[in-house]
């Protein structure tokens, strides 16, 4: 029997199925039926997608009420028999397939289905029977034996804590004192953060106080006691405000093993979706996501946020990526969003305009308006509340996930609890595809590179030079490019060449970018971006627009009128468009501009890439106006001989220096290294070879990659240098003689670091203690490269707390000015007024007083490594 109807038609426009989908929802509610409301919702998404989107005709929608369930109804003016009967044995397809999908939810969902056929409709409909429950009962578990109870004591106390603005507790119930130890009195007026044992990951910059901040907070914590012990506790926050305004916070806080008092249970569903269809225990991640999963990151980015939109029966959802240091979020997929102009737009994480508000924890914004700027994503797109959840992998930030809605007020802490128990299904699967695009793009980047260097590196002509520079970046990395260069340091940048992916756009873009001032020649690493083009070539264009309407008027700008560029030219540099400085030998040579045409986003990982691309291209710049092809061939094979990037060590603060002797040099006969060997231990060299030219060259490369294979095999130090000292003399006349100090690095559980050190022939490291003195580290022993039996032996340092050691070449030492030399004594002279320094600080004081001692350029190469202890941090 038919108890209610309901009915609504949609237009064949995309923005027809989230209104379906909220008037299903508002249906079932005003009918009471909750419990199959998202079932409802899901259906009505897939059913009425089919009908606006893919089949392009209106959808008819009915809903029925019966006295045991609801039955919908989707028809559309499409009646192409193109689905199985029901009940046949033939397969309904692939769940990625853009068709289908709608049915096969049916047959998971849906207690009855079918379709039905007309001359000039096709009906889709299904039906959901009601669950069995009492009425009026909203969440409810099965009886339970006793022993399977949460325990708890004899009397639970919940302790009612209420916070003011600032943080300072204002209300402290019986119950806390009973629990914490303290009387009222004791703690009002004290900061909250007094007695929390927050459990703060480093670097993450989330506490508390941050917590006490968002509308409502749901987790574990800890509270000091009286007594000095911490109490662990779950609480339940929620932010208020009085008749006057004034927001505080009420803290609901009870023992952590009795947290089942507070905790919000998860939302049931009528069916065990955890269960495949046989009975076996499913993957929570193919329940969201759906089996089989996309194989690419960008199609399971994509399916995720349409899964979140109509889990949370939203307008719109999205999701960004965080980057490798976590300090920015990354577009990349979002649903019911101008997409094109979004993708791959990055914002801050944590502090700064445009931040983006709690990434690191689920919140809720009832209304933007009231917090603009809070998502910087949705600014401008008519959306009024979000809900966002972090997506975390071992603690670390990875993402952000987001589900809005064009109306306020439509999401509270029970859907982000849903999101952000979705978001830890998909967390460590999306940051697997995210590693694994990652890799990909690093293994094409690198043979770009490789590529790019052969290339470059083939031509010493300056204009050869520029068109290389620019066909390897379009279209690989930008859609145009416009390089300037700078002739010295006195002379302004000139636009020497201009390339776009459309020829015939070439001279408009050139047109507008002669007309307009050149970006600064800032030497600062890394792309920053230009808003010039965009902004000067928009408003030529309208006001040409204009002219060709006969009005007058627009924008004002200071822009000569013979620009004249076309609306083709403005939507062509209309996008992103960013400037890498070409510095080469210290000195800004030129500028690689990069665009992207309108509404388009450079993804970080293109933009790393273009940096290591202007880094060689300015570089072969340089050197077609310098050097010939043997000293540029040559430049580029020393540079391959420089080690990859020092890695972090816990413990430890490591800093080098270098500075190769001679106009234009890259590397020279001194070099240095810092690897891990095993599991928390390190092993550092600094060296120098006797002589230049390819054959020292040869032996620093042989050392250098020598040290890292033997040292990684197991060996002890003194066992590294002699078969690095028979593998030297085994060059022959090749052969070099070699000054070396190596060390393995261990930290230790105290806060020390436990150093074993041979130095063969090098100067001596030098070791400065907390109070100021200075004393060599090692003894001296014989050098490599000269007698074929060597008995090295290995001494052992400990570096406390505070402590520095720093080891250099011979280059430091040896400075000259006149017939002074800096000499050991020197060194050590100006090393004990580093204590307190970091090792940053030790190796720029050394560096300059090094520069100082002597006005002229150095004549040979220096090296200077500096590790540090540091102190450990006062409470």
């Amino acid at each position: 029997m038919i108890t209610a109807r309901a009915a609504a038609s949609f237009e064949p426009v995309g923005r027809s199925v989230a209104s379906a989908r909220s008037f299903v929802r508002d249906t079932l509610q005003g009918w009471g039926f909750s419990d199959i409301v998202d079932d409802a919702v899901v259906l009505t998404s897939e059913l009425v997608t089919n009908a606006v989107v893919h089949a392009g005709t209106s959808a008819d929608l009915l809903c029925l009420r019966g006295e045991d369930g609801v039955r919908i109804e989707v028809a559309d003016r499409y009646p192409e028999r193109e689905i199985p009967v029901q009940g046949s044995a033939v397969s309904m397809g692939s769940p990625d397939r853009e068709g289908g999908r709608g049915l096969q939810l049916c047959a998971a969902l849906a207690g009855r289905w079918g379709v039905e056929y007309t001359p000039t409709h096709k009906t889709v409909w299904f039906q959901l029977d009601l669950p069995e429950r009492p009425v009026g009962t909203r969440a409810a578990g099965p009886s339970l034996p006793a022993d399977l109870l949460p325990l708890a004591d004899g009397r639970i106390r919940v302790a009612v804590v209420q916070i003011d603005r600032t943080g300072t507790i204002t209300s402290w119930n019986e119950d806390a004192e009973e629990l914490f130890g303290y009387k009222a009195e004791q703690v009002t007026g004290k900061p909250l953060t007094d007695l929390a044992a927050w459990p703060h990951t480093p670097g993450t910059g989330t506490g508390i106080a941050e917590a006490l901040q968002l509308s409502r907070w749901e987790g574990s914590y800890g509270i000091r006691n009286a007594d000095g012990r911490v109490t662990p506790v779950y609480a339940s926050h929620l932010r208020v405000r009085d008749t006057a305004g004034e927001p505080s916070t009420v803290c609901l806080l009870v023992r952590d093993h009795e947290r089942a008092v507070l905790q919000t249970p998860l939302r049931g569903t009528t069916t065990d979706t955890s269960r495949s269809s046989d009975g076996q225990n499913a993957d929570p991640f193919e329940v969201f996501i759906g089996s089989p999963a996309p194989d690419d990151l960008d199609g399971l980015l994509q399916r995720t946020v349409e899964r979140a939109r109509d889990m949370l029966d939203g307008d719109a959802a999205f999701l960004l990526l965080a980057t490798d240091d976590e300090t920015e979020l990354e577009v990349r997929a979002s649903t019911g969003l101008p997409s094109a102009r979004q993708r791959f737009a990055r914002v801050p994480v944590e502090a700064g305009p445009g931040r983006y508000g709690s990434a690191r924890m689920p919140a809720v914004h009832d209304d933007l308006t009231a917090v603009p700027g809070a998502v910087p994503l949705l600014n401008g797109t008519g959306m009024r509340s979000v809900v966002t959840v972090p997506l975390k992998v071992e603690g670390r930030l990875t993402g952000s996930l987001g589900v809005a809605a064009e109306a306020p007020g439509r999401y509270s802490n029970e859907e982000a609890l849903r999101l952000q128990f979705a978001a830890d299904r998909i967390a460590l699967a999306v940051e697997s595809a995210r590693l694994g695009e990652l890799e990909r793009l690093r293994r094409g980047s690198l043979s770009f590179l490789v590529e790019a260097s052969d290339l470059l590196a083939g031509t010493l002509d300056r204009d050869q030079t520029l068109a290389l520079m620019a066909q390897m970046t379009v279209p690989t990395l930008a859609t145009w490019c416009a390089v300037y260069t700078i002739a010295d340091q006195a002379s302004e940048p000139y636009l020497s060449y201009v390339l776009h992916e459309d020829e015939e756009l070439i001279d408009g873009i050139k047109s507008l970018l002669s007309k307009i001032p050149p970006p600064d020649p800032v030497p600062t690493p890394g792309a920053r971006v230009w808003s010039a083009p965009g902004e000067v070539a928009h408003q030529a264009a309208l006001r040409t627009s204009m002219r060709s309407l006969g009005l007058s008027g627009g924008p004002s700008n200071h822009v000569t009128p013979g620009i004249g560029p076309t609306l083709a030219t403005a939507q062509a540099v209309g996008g992103e468009t960013v400037v890498l400085p070409l510095v080469a030998r210290n000195r800004v040579i030129g500028m690689l501009t990069l665009g992207k045409p309108t509404d388009e986003h450079f993804r970080q990982e293109i933009l790393e890439l273009a940096e290591d691309l202007s880094r060689r291209a300015a570089l072969a710049l340089d050197n077609a106006r310098l050097y010939s092809e043997r000293t540029a061939i040559s430049q580029s094979l020393q540079r391959s001989l420089l080690p990859p990037e020092l890695p972090q060590i816990d413990g430890v603060e490591v800093e080098v220096i270098y500075r190769a002797a001679g106009e234009g040099n890259e590397v020279g006969g001194d070099f240095y290294d810092l690897f891990p060997i095993s599991d928390g231990a390190y092993g550092f060299a600094i060296g120098d070879v006797c002589g230049t030219g390819p054959n020292a060259a040869a032996v620093t490369g042989l050392a250098r990659h020598a040290l890292r294979l033997l040292a990684r095999e197991g060996l002890s130090g003194p066992a590294v240098l002699e078969r690095l000292n028979s593998a030297i003399l085994d060059e022959g006349a090749r052969s070099r003689f070699l000054t070396l100090l190596y060390g393995e690095l261990r930290p230790q559980e105290d806060g020390s670091a436990e150093l074993k050190v041979v130095c063969a022939g090098h100067p001596l490291p030098l070791r400065l203690r907390q109070d100021g003195t200075v004393e060599p580290a090692a003894e001296p022993q014989p050098l490599l490269g000269v007698l074929e039996d060597l008995e090295l032996y290995e001494e052992t340092v400990t570096l406390d707390p505070g402590d520095v050691l720093l080891c250099v070449t011979d280059g430091v030492t040896e400075r000259r000015e006149g017939n002074r030399m800096l000499g050991d004594d020197g060194l050590a002279d100006v090393l004990t007024t580093c204590t307190g320094l970091t090792a940053g600080a030790v190796a720029a004081r050394i560096m300059r007083a090094v520069e100082r001692f002597a006005s002229d350029a150095p004549s040979d190469d220096m090296a200077i490594l500096a590790m540090r202890v540091p102190e450990p941090h006062q409470d």
